[in-house]
């Protein structure tokens, strides 16, 4: 089976991190895009994370050559990927809504871990054991945004969902 080629934005942040902790090894993804602030950007990974890397595991080999993309340059991610997960962190949340929805628009789907969608009407906040037929939810953000491929969906924080499924399953 050939791996769909995905990124990470905010990749050098902590929540980035633990995506690529993640997704190293995965069965189905095979990450070929960082990206993050122009502080990091045209860095190698392990430069952009030297000093900072906060996992128990050394940065994966492919991951520390990969150069750090400016999280702006969609183009390039639509170059390298199918699809983003974001671990955005922007000053404000609508930046960080207007830029993810960028990324839909040109055809990027956003696994968001970002809060700023997490209100947003026809953005589904997805547990997948829970609750996956709120994905019907994406064809009307579809419809209501113009998009051809491109979606948003998010997940709820990280207290929340760990909570949520024994209580479902309660």
């Amino acid at each position: 089976m050939n791996k769909l080629p995905v990124g990470i934005l905010g990749a050098t942040g902590i929540v980035g991190q633990n995506y690529i902790k993640l997704l190293q090894n995965h069965p189905w993804f095979d990450v070929k895009f960082v990206a993050a602030s122009s502080r990091s950007a045209g860095k190698t990974y392990k430069e952009a994370t030297f000093g900072r890397w906060q996992t128990d595991i050394p940065i994966p080999g492919k991951i520390a050559k990969l150069k750090v993309a400016n999280v702006k340059d969609i183009k390039e991610a639509k170059s390298k990927c199918t699809f983003v997960f974001s671990a955005l962190e922007l000053e404000s949340k609508d930046e960080l809504r207007k830029l993810e929805m960028e990324y839909a628009k040109k055809n990027i789907p956003v696994v968001s871990n970002a809060s700023a969608h997490r209100w947003t009407e026809d953005v589904p906040m997805i547990i997948p054991e829970i609750n996956h037929e709120h994905l019907k939810i994406i064809y009307q953000q579809q419809k209501n945004h113009e998009l051809r491929k491109g979606f948003i969906v998010v997940k709820p924080n990280c207290s929340l969902q760990s909570y949520l499924t024994p209580l479902h399953a309660l």
